[in-house]
Parts: C-alpha cells; structure tokens; sequence
C-alpha cells in the first residue's frame, strides 16, 4: 500500500508551490486536538465507501450528504478516506466535505510524501492521519514539520509502545490506536485497552477500528479514550444520523490517565509486539 501511496505522490498533478498557492485561498483550518476533549467521547465518523477486509461497504454513498448526517447525529470530526484502490476514496470528497460541513475534516489515506498534504490543505482539510508503521523516524518527522507548515493537525496512528514511543518522539500530541494489524488486516480489540492507558494525559488518544456499538465505546472511555474513529458500522448504517447519535451520547472518563503507572503494570507488553 505505501509503494502505491509512493505511487500517487508522484503524480500529483501541479507542482509543489502551486499547491501552496490553493491551499493559501482555502478556508482557515478548524481546530482539530481542542475539539477532541470534552465531558463526552468525541466521534470521529469516517465517510467509507469500501475496505479491503469487507470489500465494498457504501458504494453508491455521496460524501458530503454522508458528512452532514454524521454532523448532525453529534460527529465532533469527519475523517474522509481518499485512498482510491481500496477504498473507493478520492481527493473530491475531501473537498465536498470540507466544504460541507462545520466541524474538522482529516484527510485518512497512507500519507508518505509532504506534497500529499499540501493536497489535503488545498482541498480543506484541517488534519491528517500519519501511520507511524509505514514511515521512518526521519520521515515522520519530515512529514509532521510539513503538516504544522501547511496549517494542518496530525493524527498519529499507532498499534504498539514501540510506535507509541515514536510518535512521541516525533511530537504527536493527537495519538490514535488501530485495533486492526494493517498486514493480516485482523481486528484484536485488546489493542486498545493495551496501549492508550500509556499514552500521556497531555495527549489525545483515540481508539481505531472495532468501534460499532456504544457497549464498545463505553468499553474505550473506560481505559482512558478521549475519541473514538468510527467507519463502516455508520457508513453502512441505513440512518446514520441516528447511528452517530447514539455514539456521541456515551460520556468521557475524566479521570486523567497514568501513563507511567500503566506502563509498569503491563510489562509483558514490549516494544514491537504486533
């Protein structure tokens, strides 16, 4: 997938200072981290057309009506895939959907390459997800600096300490946790649970993939979660107004998580385990 992602970044159609140029006119970024916290688990609900666990989820789905349900159901984010092979994504509805709707918009897609988010700027996006899997520590970085110069947020995607201990590093303060290993395409839903308690309480954490049902949500809040990324349970949902709504109701642990106190009651957790 990131040979692919290498692949589309280099035909970018337009140069890199054309894209500066768009993503100046654009509208000002909306506040991404600040909109994550609250008294209430923060939904991020994801517009999916398709996956390549389940194949085709909502293909006929019009991005931006899409967008607006999930806003109206109480979405505090809008996560919009714009990978094309797999997912049935694009580039347009990024743009509808910032265009659309009030609330942030990131850009999820197997970013590798800065210019791939000056793209995501110039079509409106105010953050973007970065997999620290599938990025050396130098491009992380790289790619961090270039997300802060284009006026964008990051959401640092993760599965283990070791990457958790990276993103750090590279200064990621909105960290999201991915239930599913992205090589077997399997969802283990003790991933989560494992790691955000790790994750510092200056931090934002964010449990990916697995999250369907409140009972799964209130199982997130419970270990610290501040959000949740929610994608082919409301893509697919016949009313997914009603669908996020339910979701958004599920209220915030408030109590601040112990990062070093949860490390050293999980040691059999160790850097690189999948």
């Amino acid at each position: 997938m990131t040979r692919e992602a290498h692949e589309r970044a280099a035909a970018v159609s337009g140069t890199l200072a054309e894209l500066r140029d768009r993503a100046a006119d654009v509208a000002p970024s909306r506040p991404f981290g600040a909109t994550m916290r609250g008294d209430r688990l923060r939904v991020i609900a994801e517009v999916k057309r398709a996956s390549p666990s389940k194949g085709a989820i909502a293909p006929g789905l019009d991005a931006a009506e899409q967008a607006r349900a999930y806003v109206a159901g109480g979405a505090a984010a809008i996560s919009v895939l714009t990978e094309p092979t797999r997912f049935g994504g694009t580039l347009g509805d990024l743009a509808a959907v910032a265009g659309t709707v009030a609330v942030p918009v990131i850009r999820k897609d197997f970013l590798v390459h800065p210019v791939q988010l000056w793209e995501a700027r110039a079509a409106g996006a105010s953050a973007a997800l970065l997999i620290v899997r599938s990025l050396s520590d130098d491009d992380l970085v790289r790619l961090m600096h270039t997300a802060a110069d284009a006026g964008l947020a990051t959401l640092v995607e993760v599965r283990d300490l070791g990457e958790l201990d990276r993103a750090l590093a590279a200064g990621a303060t909105v960290i999201g946790v991915n239930n599913r290993n992205l090589e077997t395409l399997v969802i283990d839903p003790a991933t989560a649970p494992a790691i955000i308690p790790c994750i510092p309480a200056m931090c934002i954490a964010v449990a990916e993939s697995g999250m369907r049902t409140p009972d799964d949500l209130i199982a997130a809040a419970s270990v610290g979660a501040d959000a949740v990324l929610v994608g082919s349970a409301i893509s697919a949902a016949a009313n997914p107004e009603g669908e996020v709504r339910q979701l958004a109701a599920v209220p915030r642990r408030m109590a601040p998580r112990d990062a070093d106190r949860a490390r050293r009651a999980v040691p059999g957790i160790a850097s690189g385990h999948p």
